[in-house]
């Protein structure tokens, strides 16, 4: 994660970040494309993605599906009160639990005793709830207290998006 990267880089992934804010295109070969816009060749593109993943400004490159298109309409983020010392090792295995779309460890505040986030996607609040009762099962006693905040409508529905200086915009 200390690779530097380099002035002609940090361009491209802007130009990267802008081409994909609305997602890649559903096309055969998405590096080629990515590779045609930015006015690369293919081996240069992914040699890019690879900088970029090594200095960590990437993290990761997934499908992101639309849980609600796909009929998931009820969703609950999971809160767990778990001790520091235990955290991040019931992390992991919640986070990889295949119900679970993404999970954080968050400071405490004050109010606030929950430390372990875990998001759950379902068609029904009966499946978010089941899932909940599966992540309290995995944690067992480790778990001193939890709660759900279940999702009431969409706020933001987008992924990373640039903000336009107000030169860049105005003509």
């Amino acid at each position: 994660m200390s690779a530097c990267i380099s002035p002609s880089d940090l361009r491209l992934a802007r130009q990267l970040v802008e081409l994909t804010e609305a997602g890649l295109p559903l096309v055969d070969d998405p590096w080629q494309w990515i590779a045609e816009h930015l006015g690369l060749d293919l081996q240069q593109t992914l040699s890019l993605l690879q900088r970029l993943q090594d200095s960590g400004a990437i993290r990761r490159i997934a499908a992101v599906p639309n849980h609600y298109r796909l009929g998931y309409r009820h969703n609950g983020m999971t809160v767990w009160d778990i001790a520091d010392e235990q955290v991040d090792e019931l992390g992991a295995q919640v986070g990889a639990l295949p119900f679970v779309s993404h999970c954080y460890r968050r400071p405490r505040r004050d109010g606030w005793h929950y430390n372990l986030f875990a998001m759950v996607h379902g068609t029904d609040a009966a499946a978010i709830e089941d899932y909940r009762a599966q992540i309290r099962q995995l944690l067992g006693s480790a778990s001193r207290a939890d709660s759900m905040l279940v999702s009431s409508r969409i706020l933001k529905k987008t992924g990373l998006r640039i903000a336009r200086r107000r030169e860049e915009t105005t003509p």
